[in-house]
């Protein structure tokens, strides 16, 4: 087993979220994830994109939860 660095690149962040490159970069673009350039190249943090993870995750479950308490009533 590997170990994740803290600064990644774009193949290996993409590996680590399991998305392709494609899609990593397209939410860069987007500004849908939290990168940095150094140089000309589009760095992550291992720490930033886990807590990004953690936010995303429990605003999905906010929506799940609510979705599901519509639909009760």
């Amino acid at each position: 087993m590997t170990e994740t660095r803290e600064v990644m690149d774009m193949w290996e962040a993409s590996d680590y979220l399991g998305v392709s490159r494609e899609t990593l970069y397209k939410y860069v673009y987007e500004e849908r994830i939290p990168a940095f350039k150094l140089g000309n190249r589009w760095k992550f943090k291992k720490t930033i994109l886990d807590r990004w993870m953690e936010k995303q995750s429990a605003q999905f479950e906010q929506r799940s939860t609510r979705r599901v308490r519509d639909t009760a009533r």
